[in-house]
């Protein structure tokens, strides 16, 4: 089984990460800002979409999740909405991670939870890194969204 590395350079890239990401699972306590570094950084829980969908019927060997660090370099600023440093515990799942260029090639990373929680990065330039960390384990199930999830993310 290979661990998944990409590189994001620009916002396609970053669509590609994305998909990968959906549905990982982040603790609160797992981010982090470094400002020195201008680098965001979090440990996740990600959902393996590729294993799971490669191999159909499901199965439940197939279902897994993977432990995996996503880091986002040239950031310079970082607004938290919904979502409280001090709840170190608190478990987010990412749906989306999105790029609006202000004035390019600089612009905005927005990290989009469920249940309403944000992340906005301030970049310079896209520039983002997904590595797996090698641990992988069964998962119960594969992530779904309710409808009114879906349509309420639309609005």
């Amino acid at each position: 089984m290979d661990d998944l590395k990409l590189i994001a350079f620009d916002s396609e890239d970053l669509t590609t990460l994305s998909a990968h990401m959906q549905d990982a699972i982040i603790r609160v306590g797992d981010i982090a800002y470094l400002p020195r570094e201008r680098r965001f950084v979090a440990i996740a829980n990600r959902f393996d979409w590729k294993s799971a969908l490669d191999n159909q019927p499901q199965s439940k060997k197939n279902i897994k999740r993977r432990r995996t660090a996503i880091r986002f370099d040239h950031v310079s600023n970082v607004k938290l909405q919904k979502i409280s440093r001090d709840a170190s515990d608190a478990v987010l799942e990412l749906l989306n991670i999105e790029f609006h260029e202000d004035e390019a090639p600089a612009g905005t990373i927005t990290l989009t939870f469920s249940g309403g929680g944000v992340i906005q990065l301030q970049v310079e330039c896209i520039e983002a890194a997904l590595n797996d960390l090698g641990p992988v384990w069964s998962a119960n199930s594969i992530p779904e969204h309710p409808e009114s999830e879906a349509t309420a993310e639309e609005n």
